[in-house]
């Protein structure tokens, strides 16, 4: 058994993390800015200010009755959002992304923690993979302050010594409680709405909830994942096409779909100020996962047919047909 602290426990991804390592027996101590009923059976810490100085105060470096922590699994982050409105979204989101990331990974070597683990992007690589899957060591050219954040904070944790760093780096995560895009294609697959998008044959790589946190915690645990940078994907990588039908057939509709030529559909986009999300849709960004498959040996246990009917079950629980 393995104590584990994992930032950013109140989120999507952070607590449903927290919840399969208490599944499995391991000691969690979750980080949060706020208290919520998300986070109810998780001893928590509350640290409310970015740069984690409550979370200094909070973790004392000496004391008889406070066990070591094993493991800081540091999931908190200022998320990417589609259309960032700020004049002044890079200097926010390293000051979240980086500089906290920085500040938590010395923490944890000042407190004799033996592994930090970083959830990272694949958008801090890019937005297409230019006809070959991206692996570990592709060329970084990210397009975005969100994806150019994750790559600064992952340059800054290279130079931290003196403990074990593992880097995850993955694509759109999906699977029940979702939000933003994913939803939204949900709805629209689910009132029968007509898309515009059945000649959107890019592939695109994404990675179920679950199978994400299985890995997370294969990286945490596994000690020939120290010092590793590995990518984590669904071992599906379907066109938008595909992913649209399957979706329809986890929900029990039919997917309505129109061939409508790319480059017509790029245009329209770039009219209605839609065109970055228009072409996320139809630019190839696949995932190449040989590393930790082989290096950890690590399989996804779910199947993205799986997946999704997990998701449409836990949509149909808030959405009712």
């Amino acid at each position: 058994m393995a104590r584990v602290l994992v930032t950013g426990a109140n989120g999507w991804v952070g607590n449903r993390l927290c919840r399969m390592l208490q599944e499995r027996g391991h000691d969690v101590i979750g980080v949060a800015r706020r208290s919520d009923d998300r986070l109810k059976g998780i001893e928590t810490w509350i640290s409310a200010a970015d740069d984690f100085v409550a979370l200094d105060a909070s973790w004392p470096e000496s004391d008889a009755q406070f066990e070591p922590i094993d493991v800081v699994m540091h999931l908190a982050a200022r998320v990417h959002v589609m259309n960032e409105t700020s004049p002044d979204a890079l200097r926010l989101y390293e000051a979240s992304n980086r500089e906290a990331s920085l500040r938590v990974a010395q923490l944890a070597v000042a407190r004799g923690v033996r592994r930090f683990v970083f959830l990272s992007s694949i958008k801090a690589l890019g937005e297409s993979d230019n006809g070959t899957p991206l692996d570990e060591t592709s060329l970084a050219l990210p397009q975005d302050a969100y994806g150019q954040s994750k790559w600064f904070a992952e340059q800054a944790l290279a130079e931290v010594d003196g403990i074990e760093k593992v880097v995850v780096r993955a694509p759109l995560v999906y699977g029940p409680g979702v939000r933003a895009n994913f939803l939204r294609l949900l709805e629209l697959v689910d009132r029968g709405r007509l898309l515009p998008l059945g000649a959107a044959h890019a592939r695109r790589s994404l990675v179920a909830l679950d199978n994400l946190c299985d890995a997370l915690i294969a990286c945490a645990l596994d000690p020939r994942a120290a010092g590793e940078v590995f990518h984590v994907a669904d071992p599906e990588a379907p066109s938008v096409r595909e992913l649209i039908e399957a979706i329809g057939r986890a929900l029990g509709r039919p997917a309505h779909l129109i061939a409508v030529p790319i480059p017509m559909l790029r245009l329209a986009a770039r009219i209605l100020g839609r065109g970055a999300e228009l072409e996320r849709l139809t630019t190839s960004l696949r995932v190449d996962t040989v590393r930790i498959t082989s290096r950890l040996e690590w399989q996804a246990p779910l199947a993205m047919g799986e997946a999704l009917a997990r998701t449409a079950q836990w949509y149909r629980s808030v959405v009712p047909a």
